[in-house]
């Protein structure tokens, strides 16, 4: 819930992930996704410090680990509780062409009951991605009909 009235209204919503290798993730995620890189600072010894890309009109960023200061990768946490949901035209072609680029399948593409055709990936990184295309359009009521179906 919104209160206008506390000038603190949300403009965006921006995922920042910290990267083990956060170069050769903008080089994954360029030809994994298409992504294009829009801004990137970088340490004189090499580690990226901050980085941009634009998937499409969304923005990612991303830099490499610093854990001096508790910014941390799935590689050194042992594991993600985060998945990036990435709505595409099909899901099929962008999942090939994501494990083509190194990505490992962890759930093949599926028709789902909610109405999209999904898979989800993990990138070389150690980050889930949920790639989803709609198939359907299905409303709440119908959605948690089929959703009760599938305890039954």
């Amino acid at each position: 819930m919104s209160d206008a009235s506390n000038n603190s209204s949300i403009h965006q919503l921006i995922p920042y992930l910290s990267v083990r290798g956060a170069a050769l993730a903008i080089e994954f995620y360029q030809k994994a996704f298409g992504a294009e890189e829009t801004f990137r600072l970088t340490e004189p010894g090499g580690r990226i410090g901050h980085a941009e890309l634009k998937f499409g009109p969304m923005t990612l960023m991303l830099a490499d680990e610093y854990p001096e200061y508790g910014f941390n990768s799935p590689l050194s946490l042992g594991g993600t509780g985060l998945t990036i949901q990435m709505v595409v035209d099909n899901v099929d072609v962008l999942a090939r062409r994501a494990v083509d680029a190194g990505a490992k399948m962890i759930r093949e593409p599926k028709d789902e009951f909610y109405g999209e055709r999904t898979c989800r990936v993990e990138d070389p990184f150690g980050h889930q991605w949920s790639l989803a295309s709609p198939i359907e359009v299905v409303s709440p009521e119908e959605m948690q009909r089929r959703f009760d179906a599938l305890f039954k």
